[in-house]
């Protein structure tokens, strides 16, 4: 058995190893786009890396992996999506196909497009760190401003009020509302028509007893005044004489009469009708 092993150690036995495996032999990608000059091999290394972010995205799913770690994977899926373009530029070098412009876009598992800010897209949990999620929290479009004509639509008979009867409910209101309103006007004419009589009748009183104390003028004779007032005079030694004449009744009429005349002419009349009138009247006399 240890004859075996130290045979296994030899040289011979390892560069014999070294040649079996050198079939099997991995290559390592490049680290330069710009290093590759052959196509297969370019397309090769695009597959790759194609493969390798499939991976990472199906693992970034998992939104129990942890924020750190989120970010971590979210961070090496977009540097391998820089590196793809690299290569697909090499590619379009090597007079290969264009994949950058007829390539499928970046989609996530739901099937839309991978959103991103300025380049660097976010893959599955890690829209929702925070700090990423308002990034596509978006703004309610605000509300379109209606046209005259889409107002116009609307404008109908019910919208000028033509249709407010037919509800069966404004009519009876309204004639409730209209016989007291009738009532409390009627009993308003009343009441102002009662105390405007009663106004009126005390005025006429009071107008009847100025008449009468004005007009209530007892006129004697000079001779019985004289005897009155002997008499009087003698029992309790004062006399009453009458200077001034008391008009009557009837010319205090007539003056008031010609006086509300010439009121009304100094109101209404011009100066050359006053004129007229008064040389008319010197003529006559009057």
């Amino acid at each position: 058995m240890a004859r075996n092993a130290e045979k296994a150690m030899t040289a011979l036995a390892r560069f014999r190893q070294a040649q079996l495996q050198e079939g099997k032999f991995k290559e390592r990608r490049p680290f330069l786009a710009s290093e590759c000059n052959e196509l297969p091999k370019a397309e090769k290394w695009r597959r790759q890396i194609i493969s390798e972010i499939s991976k990472k995205v199906a693992q970034i799913q998992n939104a129990g992996l942890g924020e750190f770690r989120i970010r971590d994977l979210n961070d090496e899926i977009n540097k391998l999506l820089r590196e793809k373009r690299h290569w697909e530029v090499r590619i379009r070098e090597l007079r290969g196909p264009d994949y950058a412009r007829f390539g499928p876009r970046m989609l996530d598992h739901e099937g839309k497009e991978v959103p991103g800010n300025r380049g660097y897209k976010y893959f599955g949990a890690a829209r929702d760190l925070p700090g990423v999620r308002e990034l596509f929290e978006t703004e309610p479009a605000p509300a379109q401003r209606k046209t005259r004509g889409v107002l116009m639509k609307d404008v109908d008979a019910e919208y000028y009020g033509y249709r407010d009867e037919d509800d069966g409910v404004m009519l009876p209101l309204e004639a409730d509302y209209e016989k007291q309103a009738v009532s409390e006007a009627v009993q308003r004419w009343r009441t102002e028509k009662e105390s405007r009589l009663s106004g009126e009748k005390q005025e006429q009183q009071e107008e009847e007893e100025e008449e009468k104390n004005i007009y209530t003028v007892q006129v004697e004779e000079p001779e019985e005044e004289e005897q009155r007032g002997e008499h009087e005079g003698d029992e309790d030694g004062t006399t009453f004489i009458a200077h001034v004449p008391v008009p009557s009744q009837k010319e205090v009429e007539e003056a008031l009469v010609r006086r509300k005349k010439m009121e009304l002419l100094q109101r209404y009349a011009s100066e050359t009708l006053q004129a007229q009138s008064q040389t008319a009247k010197t003529l006559l006399g009057l």
